[in-house]
């Protein structure tokens, strides 16, 4: 199991003047916290590791980079923070957004997050960062379930964010739109489940992970681990903030591109 860090300890180093005169380093430890945030097309949720609870805001296709800075610092006040990590359901290069995600404001490309916050930021694709906190290990793909399909590749702590859901799938439609939000509608709860396993076994015998994990806020209708392949795991919406956290340990320091 990975380790899953919880409070960041820095050493203030303090030069203080002994009793016989001399000068002696004197080090302070400092408990300081890592904050996470997941932003989605409906809300902005946030969490650091000393407190199990998360809190949250509405976002919405009008939200902007600036509104949500502002938001989240209204909606974490008396927490103690150095330093962000943020998961943006977009493509990410150089610690910002290439694009604006599709359901959310304008401007959020070419953004400078640390500058906003001012605290050192790192940020990551959304999937990408539950991703990471799903981690066990190995090679693994993640498959986010949610509005629509969101994937990322880990192998040694390497992540390699991609664009699958975008890709052809049959019939003219993408791997996307066979089990988004709007296939699962479509078709209903079984004939998705279905749908979904039919696609991981396809991408489990071409890209050979280890393990698939099935993320996101639709793998809940996955109810027992039977309906699923053998080699698949049932992931969780709250790894994204775990996946935060890790982001600032030193194996996962390429993380933010």
């Amino acid at each position: 199991m990975l380790a899953r860090p919880r409070l960041i300890m820095i050493y203030r180093v303090q030069l203080e003047v002994s009793r016989v005169g001399r000068a002696v380093i004197k080090e302070e430890k400092v408990m300081s916290e890592v904050l996470s945030i997941d932003i989605g097309g409906s809300h902005v949720k946030v969490r650091i590791p000393s407190d199990p609870e998360k809190r949250r805001f509405t976002s919405g296709p009008d939200l902007t980079p600036q509104q949500m800075v502002d938001g989240v610092k209204t909606c974490i006040e008396g927490w103690d923070i150095d330093r962000v990590s943020i998961g943006i359901p977009a493509p990410i290069r150089k610690n910002t957004a290439v694009i604006d995600p599709v359901n959310l404001g304008s401007g959020w490309a070419g953004f400078d997050f640390s500058d906003a916050f001012g605290f050192p930021t790192r940020v990551t694709n959304d999937a990408a960062m539950q991703a990471i906190g799903s981690y066990e290990g190995g090679s693994m793909l993640f498959m986010g379930l949610g509005t629509g399909l969101g994937t990322c590749l880990i192998n040694q702590y390497v992540v390699q964010p991609t664009e699958i859901a975008h890709m052809p799938y049959r019939h003219g439609h993408t791997f996307e739109d066979a089990v988004g939000e709007a296939g699962l509608e479509k078709v209903g709860k079984k004939a998705w489940r279905q749908e979904v396993c039919k696609i991981a076994e396809i991408l489990y015998h071409g890209l050979l992970p280890d393990y698939i994990v099935l993320g996101g806020g639709n793998s809940k209708k996955f109810k027992a681990d039977d309906q699923m392949p053998e080699f698949c795991r049932r992931g969780d919406n709250a790894n994204a903030f775990e996946g935060g956290f890790r982001m600032w340990l030193p194996e996962w320091e390429r993380t933010s591109s």
